[in-house]
């Protein structure tokens, strides 16, 4: 597949090479101070431990704008403002072939609350927490290219 960020490309794919790809509402929360917001994955889900920036599932008839709001308030109890669509990367991982739709956000309303019992980290580059999912990584890479920044985005680990 082209254009595709393959993750654990030495796994085999669930539901084969013709599995339907899902659409993904992605938050990237920024600071003044220009930090932005991962959040771990939960127990008892894939990738359980990894780092991500904080989203989910666009259920059929909504829009991706629309489920970043409802995702964000389910998972991180965060009321959003504007909502700035930025770019989408496709990543076929070992359980699902997504659509991740990142949408920068830079203004909110509450308290950080992690409804799924994840960990939350405002992070700059290079990102401190450990292990980073893999389709938080071009994100960072993003990031660097705007920022000007030259270093290693993250180390694996």
């Amino acid at each position: 597949m082209t254009g595709v960020l393959v993750a654990d490309g030495d796994r085999p794919r669930e539901g084969g090479p013709d599995r339907k790809e899902v659409e993904v509402a992605v938050g990237v929360l920024v600071r003044a101070d220009g930090r932005f917001l991962l959040t771990s994955r939960p127990e008892g889900k894939v990738y359980a431990g990894y780092w991500e920036f904080p989203g989910g599932k666009v259920e059929p008839g909504e829009t991706v704008e629309a489920a970043l709001r409802r995702e964000l308030i389910e998972e991180i109890g965060l009321v959003i403002g504007a909502v700035h669509p930025w770019r989408i990367e496709r990543v076929d991982y070992p359980h699902a072939l997504v659509r991740l739709n990142f949408c920068k956000v830079y203004d909110w309303t509450g308290e950080l609350q992690m409804h799924e019992g994840q960990r939350c980290s405002w992070e700059s580059l290079p990102v401190q927490v450990r292990p980073v999912l893999p389709g938080t990584v071009p994100v960072l890479q993003w990031f660097a290219q705007e920022r000007g920044f030259t270093g290693d985005t993250h180390s694996a680990g």
